[in-house]
């Protein structure tokens, strides 16, 4: 059977309820897009990589998943990679509210 994208991972949003992710979390539905950005002068992390819906940042990929990701980024391949929504909880706690899954995408 072909698969358009190969499951990686699968988390929840870091840093979710630092961000924006309250004034998107109505509009996040399983199955969204969301975009990966790398953000190499973070202070804290310079493997990091943001978490947007449309212009709403989010949060981050957990600093234990984002190494190859960072990496894949960092060398021109980001669009290789596709995140989604899974899971939206509204009344889970904010740092659980919503699991996203990241895939490959089949270049091939």
């Amino acid at each position: 059977m072909y698969e358009p994208s190969r499951h990686m991972a699968t988390y929840h949003i870091a840093g979710f309820q630092h961000w924006d992710g309250a004034l998107a979390l109505g509009e996040l539905k399983p199955g969204a897009e969301l975009r990966l950005a790398p953000e190499p002068d973070n202070p804290y992390d310079p493997e990091a990589m943001a978490i947007y819906f449309g212009q709403t940042k989010l949060g981050y990929v957990p600093a234990s998943e984002n190494g190859t990701v960072s990496v894949m980024c960092r060398y021109g391949h980001a669009d290789a990679f596709e995140l989604r929504v899974l899971q939206v909880d509204a009344e889970a706690d904010p740092w659980h509210q919503v699991r996203v899954g990241l895939y490959v995408r089949d270049a091939r």
